[in-house]
This record gives structure tokens, sequence and C-alpha cells, in this order.
């Protein structure tokens, strides 16, 4: 099977056994304070694999990652958004790219309550259910809505979290925080939001998302503005016009 039709199967899968368990009582464990993993997680990421190792190629999962591949390799969050899911809130994603080397050349993300399908190819553009998306023309951040995260040790360090929360919060017309960097990144993609930004991301929550908005012409940087690849840190995504205003926010908050 041709690889983006390959891993828009293997969402769309995952996503239908996902909303399959939604209002089941699910088995939940924690891998951290916060940090849970539930049995759906692990079912979805079995089927993923599953679908995508027919391509040969390597995949890096979640749930199973044990080091960085090179090369060509696929690289899977298979339930984005795992404490959303476990307390029913609709807010989570399935989230498949695949990297040549550190980066994203194809990436899909599936919403699964409203049934909304991203995808990106490098070069190729950016689409939402097959219509071509763009990043929205908001100027200026005093007119943005953004979108953050908090790491899962935010009780640990939880200062620059929330300094970097107030101080986007006065500048900003408003920001949100749901919970799924990945659907995050693809509202960034399709002008639904005007900038994100998070610390302490794993590279399978960020991958995918980075390419859409990349190819939905907006801009993706770290913290300080400088190119950004889903094994750093901190990410700073936005519709280009705003991210100049961004990075000194953003800078003084480096994890």
């Amino acid at each position: 099977m041709e690889l983006l039709a390959l891993a828009k199967a293997a969402a769309l899968a995952a996503g239908r056994l996902q909303r399959e368990y939604f209002d089941k009582n699910i088995e939940v464990k924690r891998k951290g304070e916060i940090d849970l993993v539930t049995e759906v997680d692990i079912k979805s990421e079995a089927l993923i694999v599953s679908l995508l190792k027919t391509s040969g190629i390597p995949i890096l999962a979640e749930e199973q990652a044990k080091t960085e591949p090179k090369g060509r390799y696929w690289l899977v969050d298979p339930l984005d958004g795992t404490t959303n899911y476990a307390h029913h809130f609709p807010w989570f994603a399935p989230s498949i790219a695949l990297m040549e080397d550190k980066e994203p050349v194809l990436g899909v993300i599936y919403h699964v309550m409203l049934d909304e399908i991203f995808w990106a190819e490098k070069e190729k553009g950016a689409f939402l259910n097959g219509r071509q998306i763009n990043v929205s023309q908001v100027a200026k951040l005093n007119d943005a809505v953004l979108a953050t995260g908090f790491p899962y040790g935010v009780h640990d360090q939880p200062e620059k979290v929330v300094g970097a929360f107030h101080d986007f919060l006065i500048k900003a017309q408003g920001v949100r925080r749901a919970g799924a960097a990945a659907l995050d990144l693809a509202y960034v993609a399709c002008g639904r939001f005007d900038g994100f930004w998070e610390p302490l991301l794993k590279p399978w929550d960020t991958a995918a998302g980075i390419l859409l908005v990349k190819e939905a012409g907006g801009r993706v940087t770290n913290y300080r503005g400088e190119a950004y690849d889903p094994f750093q840190n901190n990410i700073l995504a936005s519709n280009g016009l705003i991210h100049e205003e961004m990075i000194p926010i953003a800078s003084k908050y480096v994890p």
C-alpha cells in the first residue's frame, strides 16, 4: 500500500477502536505521578504497528520506544491525549509520522471524535478531510488565540510553565490548554489556533504536527527561534506572522 494511504488507514483503524471503548470503563495505569497509560493506548499501538509493519519500515512507538532509530522509520503516538481519554474528554488523536532521520516527511493526525483526518507530505501541502488547509492570517499577538500544554513534571517545577502561560495570556487574545499537542499543532495548521508553545514533549507528540504546520504555510522553531526537530525539548509553532512576537516571551522559559 502507498505509504500515505497506509498511515491514514492505521490512524482511522485506531480511531475506530478508541471510539468503541470511549464510554466504557477501561484499565488505567500510571507511568508517573500524572502520566497515564490505558489499555486502549496499548491496543491502539498494537493495531497501528501491525498495519505499519507491512511497509517493512522500522517503527518507533510511544509505549515500546527504546532507542532513536536512524534513516527512515515510523514515529507513532497511538493516543495523544491519554489523560483526556481516561476522563472521557473528547480531545485525543492517533498521530503517525514517517521520518527521515530527524525530519518528518509524512504525517497523519486523526481527531477521532470529530472524524477529522489531517495529513501532510513534504512539499505537497497539508490537508483536512481532503481539503487543502492553510494557517491563519492573524498578524498581531494581541489578536491571536494560542494553545499550550503542561508537561508531566509540572508539579515538580511549575514556575517556568506558569510563567510562560502568564506572559502569553496577558499578550494574546486568548490561550487554550486542551491536552493533546498533536491536535494543537493540527489546529495551528488549519487556522483555528494562531500559535502554540510547549516544553518537554516527546518526539511522537510533535512529528506529524510540525509537518502539517510547515506545509500549511506556518513556522516551527524552538523557544529561541532556532531550527526545531521533534527530539528537542521545547517547541514554538505559529502562522509565521506572530512568531517574532512569541520568541522573546518563550525564550525566557527554555527548560
